[in-house]
């Protein structure tokens, strides 16, 4: 279940940064904008309430709002994609699955805690 709150607070976040765009000639998506970014949040807290490690979540929340947008932004607005931008976003998702497996487990956290903590 935490994973689709994830997903929920990506697609929020996809939704409000997607619609800053298109308020230029539609002020009325200004309410998903507000909405959207609020939802992104909510969703995210309740992702690091459930015990996802901050730098798991947002790394992945983060790196798949802006491969999603940039891929969006194409096929919508008909913006540009290039190689170098495919290019860095791979890397932007290569980098959060090296934190994502070398984070460590709950357990693993436990035991590498001070004694006195």
């Amino acid at each position: 279940m935490t994973w689709l709150y994830l997903i929920a607070a990506i697609a929020c976040e996809v939704a409000a940064t997607l619609s800053l765009k298109g308020s230029e000639t539609r002020p009325l998506l200004y309410a998903i904008v507000g909405f959207g970014y609020v939802g992104a949040f909510v969703f995210l807290t309740v992702v690091l309430k459930r015990g996802l490690g901050l730098g798991v979540a947002y790394g992945i929340w983060a790196a798949s709002g802006v491969a999603a947008t940039a891929v969006l932004s194409t096929v919508i607005f008909g913006e540009a994609f290039t190689v170098t931008m495919g290019i860095g976003l791979a890397c932007i998702i290569v980098g959060v699955l090296l934190i994502e497996t070398g984070s460590p487990r709950p357990d693993d956290a436990q035991r590498s805690l001070p004694e006195n903590a």
